[in-house]
């Protein structure tokens, strides 16, 4: 007999179907979402080349903490970030990666171009955030800028332009430079893209260049004096930036203009530097790791490259090597160390 109108099973039966509806749709919620209950920590991975935190703060760890904070990100409310100063071994930087897929993270971030590779082998199937990454295209990491396609994603040093930059830098700033040594760490994935870019603006300029590869750094002294006679170019890698110092020293010592990405090798009386800023890096990466802890798949997530970059010109090392830097490209630096 049909309930009167009013009577309580419509409403009884409203409910279950309420309940139905809203499983239902939870089915069409992404996974990372229904996997993390509100309130429950969510634990990510942080690979760091670098064997303790770096008074230069190239690896700008606050930077990013500050990006997830302003993303909701917090640590200790609802976040965790497992952080592994992995230093500069691959198999080392592998093995941490495959301890932080264990625990196990949503994702991993990890710092250039190596570390990133050791990322990706050491955590198969593991979501991994690119910071600063010298091209992901040159080293296969990534099928197009735009469309990544895989399980990376993250930023792009723009490593072609910055490179093939310093090249015409360097043409500019050394009179009548006929030959340019590249200053490689072998193990880079990228060398040889890097090398076929640079060659390319380096043949329109009339320069001759050769390649210097390093495996490690009891080999640096003998690889930046074979520079003598030219100038130099540094490709960024983090066993270079920890022995920043040496090299610059050398350099002068082999009488070498040099350039460089970073600011902090000018400072330490490199010519000329050209780079976008390492923070940019850093602090854009907690935008990945927003968008993937919300559920998109790092292979729809385009690669983002930074548009704005840094030329820093050391005058006093100019002064010393005999160099009279033009005008028009004081002109176009951002700093000038007197």
């Amino acid at each position: 007999m049909p309930a009167p109108r009013g009577a309580e099973v419509p409403l009884v039966m409203d409910r279950r179907t309420f309940v139905v509806l809203v499983a239902g749709t939870s089915m069409l919620e992404p996974l990372a979402l229904r996997a993390q209950p509100p309130g429950k920590l969510v634990r990510i991975g942080l690979l760091v080349p670098s064997s303790e935190p770096d008074p230069g703060n190239r690896f700008d760890v606050e930077g990013l903490r500050l990006g997830l904070r302003e993303l909701g990100w917090v640590e200790g409310r609802n976040l965790v970030l497992e952080i592994r100063w992995a230093g500069m071994n691959p198999q080392r930087q592998r093995e941490l990666a495959a301890e932080l897929k264990a625990l196990p993270v949503s994702l991993i971030l990890a710092s250039g171009t190596p570390t990133i590779r050791s990322a990706r082998d050491g955590a198969p199937g593991v979501p991994i955030v690119m910071i600063n990454a010298g091209d992901p295209l040159g080293a296969k990491f990534v099928a197009s800028l735009a469309r990544p396609g895989g399980d990376l994603t993250g930023t792009s040093a723009a490593g072609e332009e910055v490179l093939a930059k310093l090249v015409e830098l360097l043409s500019a700033a050394v009179p009548q430079l006929k030959r340019l040594s590249v200053l490689m760490n072998s193990v880079n994935p990228a060398n040889e893209f890097f090398f076929d870019v640079m060659s390319v603006r380096a043949r329109t300029l009339g320069v001759r260049l050769d390649r210097i590869d390093v495996a490690s750094q009891g080999e640096l002294d003998a690889a930046v004096a074979r520079a003598k006679g030219g100038a130099l170019v540094v490709v960024n890698d983090p066993m270079f930036y920890q022995h920043r110092v040496r090299i610059v020293e050398q350099a002068l010592r082999s009488a070498v203009p040099s350039g460089f990405g970073g600011r902090e090798f000018v400072e330490a009386g490199g010519l000329l530097s050209y780079i976008s800023s390492n923070a940019w890096h850093w602090r854009n990466a907690a935008g990945f790791v927003d968008k993937i802890l919300k559920g998109v798949k790092p292979a729809d997530i385009p690669v983002l490259q930074p548009t704005q970059f840094e030329l820093a010109i050391n005058l006093r090392t100019a002064r010393a090597l005999g160099i009279a830097i033009p005008q028009s490209l004081m002109q176009r630096a951002d700093e000038l160390i007197r």
